[in-house]
């Protein structure tokens, strides 16, 4: 069922949960099942690519909607782009937690869009939470751990158990020692930095260096304003929208290898994870 279909009446809570639970099931056969087809797909060398659910649970990776707005929120853009800097697990987690954002996303927008109240959204909701997320589901959470325990009455609840207090402020305590002792580490590093730049006479000239720096597509200079990023094989720089990485994304790359090292090497088998 697609929404706002003619003909149709009101969608129920229920009908927009199948609708986004068929969406579920093609993501998870997507990055699990199919993994090794998706890897394909996801081409770095395309334009800004997507991994959509379908409602019959089947997924398919396409550019985004012309449309605009367009008639469903979309999900997120160039996951083609993150999968060349990344560890195979790596990718899967990045793109199941952005999946599970999608289906919350489009779910919203039906609760919106068709007037529901707050029970009708809760009742949706509830629905959603009882499924484990993609997420969970990729990376391999146990299903005790996805469910949360139940309270059990404890009828001797008016008895305090020994030492419970000092054992709970034990962790936060031992958390404010080590961050106190990396603070003084940093600290201590940053006076020798200084005492060794005024023994030596060592003036660093960032703007002078920033000017020199080029970007190893486009050749041109170093600003303040825009994102760069650089390659940790050969080390060169790069204007951030000329490889095609933002900011965001650049957040999940351990070791980031430019286009034309990642051109130098032949491409590695991916294996189903």
């Amino acid at each position: 069922m697609e929404f706002g279909a003619k003909g149709q009446k009101k969608p129920k809570p229920i009908d927009v949960f199948k609708n986004v639970k068929g969406r579920y099931t093609g993501l998870i056969k997507a990055l699990t099942t199919d993994v090794e087809e998706l890897y394909k797909q996801c081409d770095p060398e395309k334009e800004n690519l997507s991994l959509y659910g379908l409602p019959n649970e089947q997924w398919e990776v396409n550019l985004p909607a012309e449309d605009s707005p367009p008639s469903l929120p979309e999900p997120v853009l160039g996951i083609n782009f993150a999968r060349e800097g990344m560890e195979q697990k790596e990718w899967l987690s990045f793109v199941a937690y952005h999946s599970d954002s999608w289906l919350l996303a489009i779910a919203f927008y039906a609760g919106a869009r068709f007037g529901f109240g707050k029970a009708e959204r809760k009742k949706l909701f509830d629905m959603i939470n009882d499924l484990p997320s993609i997420h969970e589901v990729v990376i391999g959470v146990p299903e005790t751990q996805q469910k949360e325990k139940p309270i059990v009455p404890n009828q001797s609840k008016n008895k305090s158990k020994p030492n419970a207090s000092k054992r709970a402020s034990e962790p936060q305590g031992m958390l404010t020692k080590l961050q106190q002792k990396y603070d003084d580490d940093d600290d201590e590093e940053e006076e020798a930095g200084e005492e060794d730049e005024e023994e030596w006479g060592i003036e660093m000239d960032v703007e002078e260096e920033e000017g020199e720096t080029l970007c190893g597509v486009c050749e041109g200079k170093y600003a303040k304003d825009e994102f760069w990023i650089c390659c940790d094989h050969c080390e060169t720089w790069f204007h951030g929208q000329c490889v095609k990485i933002t900011a965001a994304t650049a957040e999940y790359i351990k070791q980031y290898k430019c286009p034309p090292c990642s051109s130098k090497r032949s491409r590695t088998h991916f294996t189903e994870y």
